[in-house]
């Protein structure tokens, strides 16, 4: 009888947790949502904040990942450093990893961005959009093109990071409360993967690569501080958290100016560094003779086909690279390169039109070769642009407003 007590009792509280998990990762009801714009962050949010010690309009700062599809919202603390409150799997991305370049190769951007409160969109035809900036001061002096590329809902991408309706009701609500506490600017940082170590070995044979070391400098400072780095364009490249020491200022296509990195800060990066070279000393090992084989975006839906079964053609998630791709040979992957070029040109004579420059060396898998499945949608026809912010000569000597490492 004891026995037949506890095990009813054991139901019970299992079942409650299971109620409270549900409730807790519960979507939104959109049909419920009368003021999409003003829809408050669901509670069990709110009291993640007030453990973590967040002021509900703090700043935040937004991560993202292509690899694996992921996007984080980071959150000021009362001490000003920074600490994840949420996550989300993007449900669509297109092209490979690797930048934007230019108009029409369907990539989405990578780089560092800064988003006001004018990138913001409540009159979407996806729902909700926040603009992500690109063309920044990096893509223009660099000359790449580009417009309209948000992160937004519908799941459906054509060089934007596109979420589910219900994800980014929350993600604007968070833009949006955190520009009422008066935040000027929010980042966003957009990498094709976590810049560990391991993943650098992975991806050192990709054209991009030195693209990529350049933001992992920023990523490196950010994973230090705990605190969005402060991003400067010179000479055509990203700089971070760097003091200008002959009272000049950063031009994006000019020279640099002399400048220096604080001394606590070069001293926690030098820290930091020597791990990584250890760590990335033992990858190469690991991975002597091998790289990664980044797949195309038709091969990402196809790990995800069964997704779309009964939704709308415009309902298009692409999975992820981590699900789709795989370590080959070094061998094989130049065979892969091979192939691709020889498509490419291909194509090219077919059709008589320039094909949009490889963001990879790594070719098509003959798999991946075939149409995708589901009608690829056109660019998105958001009727919003954010205008790109002009630096001022007052806004180019304001100080910084992270100045943790001058401080201390």
């Amino acid at each position: 009888m004891r026995i037949r007590h506890f095990a009813y009792v054991s139901l019970i509280a299992l079942a409650l947790t299971g109620c409270n998990d549900a409730l807790e990762t519960a979507q939104v009801d959109l049909s419920k949502v009368k003021n999409k714009v003003e829809q408050p962050l669901p509670p069990h949010i709110l009291a993640a904040m007030s453990a973590k010690g967040m002021d509900r309009n703090s700043p935040i700062m937004i991560r993202i990942f292509k690899e694996e599809g992921a996007m984080e919202i980071w959150k000021a603390k009362t001490d000003n450093r920074f600490d994840k409150i949420a996550d989300y799997k993007i449900c669509a991305w297109s092209g490979r990893l690797g930048p934007k370049v230019k108009t029409g190769d369907r990539q989405a951007p990578e780089g560092f961005y800064d988003l006001t409160r004018a990138n913001l969109n409540p009159n979407s035809k996806y729902y909700l959009a926040i603009n992500t900036g690109f063309p920044n001061r990096y893509d223009a002096a660099n000359g790449r093109t580009g417009s309209d590329l948000m992160i937004h809902g519908a799941c459906s991408s054509s060089g934007c990071y596109s979420m589910t309706d219900q994800q980014v009701l929350e993600i604007y609500a968070f833009a949006r409360d955190a520009f009422k506490g008066g935040q000027a600017t929010v980042q966003l940082q957009a990498f094709p993967f976590r810049m560990t170590a391991e993943n650098m070995v992975k991806h050192r044979l990709d054209s991009n690569y030195d693209f990529w070391k350049m933001l992992k400098v920023g990523y490196d400072n950010f994973e230090v501080t705990k605190r969005p780095p402060e991003v400067a364009v010179c000479e055509k490249k990203y700089v971070f958290n760097q003091q200008v020491t002959d009272g000049g200022a950063f031009n994006a296509a000019g020279k640099c100016p002399a400048m220096s990195t604080p001394p606590a800060l070069a001293a926690a990066l030098a820290s930091y560094g020597k791990t990584y070279d250890a760590d990335y000393a033992k990858a190469m090992s690991k991975y002597d003779g091998m790289a990664w084989y980044d797949p195309s975006e038709a091969e990402r839906k196809a790990v995800v086909a069964k997704l779309r079964k009964g939704r709308e053609l415009a309902f298009a998630p692409t999975g992820t690279s981590l699900e789709a791709g795989r370590m080959v040979k070094v061998a094989e992957l130049e065979d892969l390169m091979a192939k691709r070029t020889a498509q490419s040109v291909t194509t090219q004579t077919a059709t008589g039109a320039i094909p949009a420059a490889p963001t990879q060396p790594q070719a098509v898998a003959v798999a991946a070769a075939t149409p995708a499945v589901v009608p690829v949608p056109t660019q998105n026809p958001l009727a919003f642009t954010a205008p790109e912010p002009q630096e001022t000569a007052e806004a180019a000597a304001k100080k910084p407003f992270w100045k943790f490492w001058a401080r201390n």
